[in-house]
């Protein structure tokens, strides 16, 4: 037959079947090819990879994004949000960053029973973790800053925060990092992204799987001391619609008379935790959730942690601890066996 002998309601019917396979093959070779961005922000890396039949570059609005959360939450802009409420700045409005902050670190300090509390900000710069000058600790410094630490001497009413005592400041980088990467989520959802994975920091959060079936797949590191690098993986972890954040003494620590001090802080005594835990990875629905639990966890030590998560189920965790002899021990939840696979 030749196309002469094709009447009109024919040749319609076969170029619009064309053009929709023409549209389904584009749809699927964009689908199967990542977009891959990375960057700076937060004074660490980010990394995020997502599928998109438009192809777009998301770059430009994720940095923005970014920007106005550190202008909200970051300690290291002196005149951030939060920045301006450790100043005592009468006239300062926080936005909606700082709020979900505000009320997820409040609640993550009653549930942990006071393990975490974002009120450790002048012991994290008295202790050199933070952007102000390392003190000369000693027992009596300690005990005087205790006296303004402590998140029942802060409230949050309606866009003002209100404290009891003024030399009262707070520190979200224990989690904010977490919550960006919700942020971050938060906004690939809005553009109708349906598989993509975001880390920043370190910090993670995948949606679906993959469009060929596969999962999304990070590691978590062996609890080695190293500030510069990442060390081999203890184990991989598969994700999917799923966060998990890390939480480790290994990473950030000062030598001091040849004793190490982590950064983890114990808002009850002032000093460093001392505890067997090495690492915390904490599994949730949401990034913010499971970075400030991770914190908390760390804090806290192996036998609470376990009595803690029992009272959870909500959150999944994998933690590295140490045994008398110094050797790596591994204790999980129950939910964890379906996620992680041991690397060694």
């Amino acid at each position: 037959m030749s196309i002469d002998d094709i009447d009109y309601r024919t040749m319609k019917k076969i170029i619009s079947t064309l053009c929709f396979t023409i549209s389904l093959c584009s749809f699927l070779t964009a689908q199967d090819e990542p977009i891959k961005l990375e960057g700076f922000a937060q004074g660490t890396t980010y990394h995020i990879t997502y599928f998109d039949s438009l192809n777009r570059d998301l770059q430009p609005e994720i940095e923005k994004i970014l920007a106005d959360f550190d202008k909200s939450v970051s300690t290291y802009i002196p005149n951030s949000i939060i920045s301006r409420i450790n100043a005592n700045d009468k006239k300062v409005v926080v936005d909606q960053y700082f709020i979900t902050c505000f009320n997820k670190a409040k609640e993550v300090w009653k549930n942990t029973n006071g393990a975490f509390d974002p009120t450790v900000y002048p012991l994290v710069n008295a202790w050199g973790f933070g952007p102000g000058k390392k003190q000369k600790i000693e027992k009596s410094k300690i005990d005087s800053i205790l006296q303004f630490v402590g998140f029942d001497l802060i409230s949050l009413k309606g866009h003002k925060i209100i404290k009891k005592d003024p030399r009262v400041a707070l520190d979200f980088n224990a989690f904010a990092q977490g919550y960006s990467v919700d942020v971050v989520s938060n906004f690939l959802n809005s553009k109708g992204i349906k598989s993509y994975i975001v880390e920043i920091g370190g910090e993670v959060f995948a949606k679906n799987k993959k469009p060929n079936g596969d999962n999304w797949k990070i590691g978590i590191e062996k609890p080695i001391d190293n500030k510069e690098g990442t060390n081999d993986f203890k184990a991989i972890v598969k994700l999917e619609n799923l966060a998990v954040a890390t939480s480790g003494n290994y990473r950030r620590f000062i030598l001091e008379d040849g004793i190490k001090y982590h950064h983890h802080l114990d808002p009850k005594t002032g000093y460093p935790t001392k505890n067997n835990l090495l690492s915390a990875s904490v599994f949730s629905k949401e990034c913010i959730s499971s970075d400030a639990n991770a914190t908390g966890i760390l804090v806290m030590g192996l036998e609470k942690a376990k009595e803690f998560l029992k009272n959870h189920p909500e959150l999944q965790a994998y933690l590295i601890y140490s045994d008398d002899q110094g050797n790596y021990q591994i204790y999980e939840t129950p939910g964890i066996s379906t996620l992680v696979s041991e690397k060694e």
